[in-house]
């Protein structure tokens, strides 16, 4: 033995306590990187890159420092997981779902110091920043089967999404064809209607907040809820107006026109409701005005506008979608929840090692 020379006894210890580091758990050194983990969402919620564009203020050169300081943590962590596990392989660095997560912050950080090196703005690649805290699920073994199960879930989702896709169409296909284009319904003056010299009117009646709350008429030809003659009478200064067109040679400081009884022609005008995004003119926005009653916000004032311009029973339209639309929710309480991956997130729990990496390749 001894002649076959002297054992690099230095350098297998150095490979086995890079091992011991990343195949079993260390509790300081998983410790140290959730802390990181934690510092790093600090900095990036106290960072305003808005207020100092060069970063020249004392607050920001420190957060700066701070986040070179993590960069440089996980970068050196990212090493030291590769030389003792291996790069390529099933079992390797690069062979874990999660591991590849971390290899992609890490080189998108490098590209982002190479370019601030050769003072090139590239914004696309400091929005990597945000996904630093994703770190933490590989850290946490029962948050990364909480995680992977909800990845897992989602192709079944697909027929969900199908269903929901069908009831946005035939919904919108029929909002289409019954209400296109009366939510722009505006009650105007005549066309040959005059003006006194003095008096400037609007072309047709506006309310006082008439982009959230306009006046939607319904036309002669529609059985609506809401007509020109329903226009409220005109006040000026607290005043009720209550004289006509003729009378206008006659106001005092008691008396004013009421020029709201003369916009008595319904027809279409240029704008829809909330500056034109609730409307039922072609799919699309059909599509936008489904969503928002389905998220049952504002849904009773597109249901109410709708009414107005064309016939009170169009309620049956919005409570038919709301109930079709939560069918997917009230039917996910019958399914019977997954015993696997509970089972797995117990044994994450209970043993100390089930959380540990894959056993290194050689």
């Amino acid at each position: 033995s001894s002649a076959a020379g002297p054992t690099p006894t230095g350098g297998r210890t150095f490979s086995f306590l890079l091992v011991s580091l990343t195949k079993f758990p260390c509790t300081w050194f998983e410790r140290a990187s959730m802390l990181v983990i934690l510092l790093n969402c600090v900095t990036l919620g106290m960072f305003h890159p808005c207020e100092d564009m060069a970063c020249d203020s004392p607050r920001c050169r420190i957060l700066q420092s701070f986040d070179d300081f993590i960069f440089a943590f996980f970068a050196v962590e990212m090493i030291i997981k590769m030389i003792a596990l291996g790069i390529f392989g099933k079992k390797c660095y690069l062979g874990d779902t999660w591991n590849r997560l971390d290899f992609f912050i890490v080189i998108a950080g490098m590209l982002e110091y190479s370019l601030d090196l050769q003072n090139v703005s590239f914004s696309a690649v400091r929005t990597v920043r945000v996904l630093r805290p994703l770190r933490a699920i590989n850290r946490v073994p029962s948050m990364r089967i909480l995680v992977t199960l909800l990845l897992d879930t989602l192709p079944m989702l697909g027929n969900v999404l199908l269903l929901c896709f069908f009831v946005f169409f035939i919904f919108g296909i029929v909002g289409v064809q019954l209400w296109a284009g009366l939510l722009r319904n505006r009650c105007f003056l005549p066309e040959n209607f005059s003006f006194p010299y003095t008096v400037e009117l609007e072309r047709y009646y506006q309310t006082e907040n008439e982009d959230e709350n306009p006046f939607i008429c319904s036309q002669p030809r529609e059985n609506g809820m809401r007509y020109c003659r329903s226009i409220p009478t005109r006040r000026e200064e607290g005043l009720e107006c209550t004289l006509d067109y003729y009378s206008y040679n006659d106001t005092t400081n008691t008396s004013c026109v009421n020029w709201n009884q003369y916009y008595t022609n319904c027809s279409a005008g240029e704008h829809n409701p909330f500056k034109g995004a609730i409307n039922f003119d072609n799919i699309g926005y059909a599509w936008i005005a489904i969503f928002q009653v389905i998220t049952l916000e504002g849904w009773v004032d597109i249901m109410y506008f709708v009414m107005d311009a064309h016939s009170f029973y169009n309620f049956i339209y919005f409570i038919l979608l709301i109930i079709v639309s939560d069918l997917p929710t009230l039917a996910s309480g019958w399914w019977p929840p997954p015993s696997c991956p509970l089972a797995a997130l117990r044994s994450s729990r209970g043993h100390p090692l089930a959380g540990a990496i894959s056993p290194i390749c050689f």
